[in-house]
């Protein structure tokens, strides 16, 4: 029997549409998260971007790092309310919400399966896309049935509510854990970016010592020469131990840059990451890759490649 005389206080408002709002942060950081580690683990051979996986795992775990507990505070707290005030079950915002969410909950298991047939008959239906139609199923499924037994739900006293409690932290932390054995652990992955600063230094570098030879007809002795007043170039250090960066020439077309790194690609790159780097004049490519320690990066300079630019002329590049 609905209790018509019952309305929300201030205090009702915040709380359910606080608690709403932080669950469904939940859901979407919690689905987030799980399609990144599918991406990591089935890596897409044409469109790998492992710094793009780790900053969204990151941000998957910062949102559930706060927004779970902050849905499970609230979720006490209204609990506690409802002990004292059983007839605030029948809130018109507590049953606004409640079947606002059952809507998109069931929306979203239909457009999933949708998407899953048209998929399977287009014969696009690979391991990495059935697992992340199978995440998002899962979880609309879980939400769709909680909110369902949440509206059928009476006074009577239950634990079920404290299971489903203990369970959704134990989810959550295997989670996070999980995500320390796929992308690395902040350690990691802050020394992952070093090397790549590292890389992106070293092709900079590199273009400026072509760009020396192709207007100077020779090498510079050493990186000191690449320095300029009036375009404001200064060489690029180590970004954590502001080394300078060791350059060595072998012969008057052949140099080679070296730099110690921290981490080693092949412990984040799988088959499909891309082992190569386009240099900023994009004539042609060279390989970054790199192991831990001091690597050396080996570079000859073909003239025919730049004959334009010495003639004054940009050369066509095919693209």
């Amino acid at each position: 029997m609905e209790h018509t005389n019952i309305k929300s206080t201030p205090k009702d408002v915040f709380l359910h549409l606080f608690n709403i709002v932080t669950f469904y942060l939940s859901v979407i950081g919690f689905i987030t998260l799980y399609v990144q580690y599918i991406n990591a683990t089935f890596p897409d051979i044409l469109n790998y971007y492992f710094s793009g996986i780790a900053g969204g795992v990151r941000w998957a775990t910062s949102v559930l790092l706060i927004s779970v507990p902050s849905y499970l505070l609230t979720t006490w707290m209204l609990e506690k309310d409802l002990k004292v005030t059983p007839e605030k079950r029948e809130l018109k915002l507590r049953k606004w919400l409640t079947y606002f969410t059952l809507f998109i909950s069931a929306v979203t298991i239909i457009v999933d399966l949708m998407v899953f047939v048209y998929n399977f008959l287009d014969g696009g239906l690979t391991m990495r896309f059935f697992l992340k139609v199978l995440v998002v199923l899962l979880v609309a499924t879980a939400v769709f049935g909680y909110y369902l037994w949440e509206l059928k739900r009476t006074s009577k006293k239950t634990k079920i509510p404290f299971i489903l409690t203990i369970v959704v932290l134990v989810v959550v932390l295997a989670s996070i854990v999980m995500g320390f054995f796929i992308v690395g652990t902040p350690k990691d992955q802050r020394n992952r970016r070093f090397d790549e600063q590292r890389i992106s230094d070293l092709q900079i570098i590199q273009n400026q010592v072509v760009d020396y030879w192709v207007k100077k007809n020779t090498l510079p002795k050493n990186l000191i020469d690449l320095q300029d007043n009036i375009s404001g170039f200064i060489v690029p250090n180590d970004p954590d131990s502001k080394i300078t960066y060791e350059y060595n020439i072998v012969s008057p077309l052949a140099f080679e840059l070296c730099a110690n790194f921290v981490t080693s690609d092949s412990d984040f790159n799988t088959e499909a990451s891309p082992k190569f780097a386009v240099p900023y004049d994009g004539v042609y490519k060279q390989n970054w890759s790199h192991a831990i320690g001091r690597t050396c990066f080996s570079r000859i300079i073909d003239p025919d490649l730049y004959k334009d630019y010495k003639a004054g002329i940009a050369p066509v590049v095919a693209r």
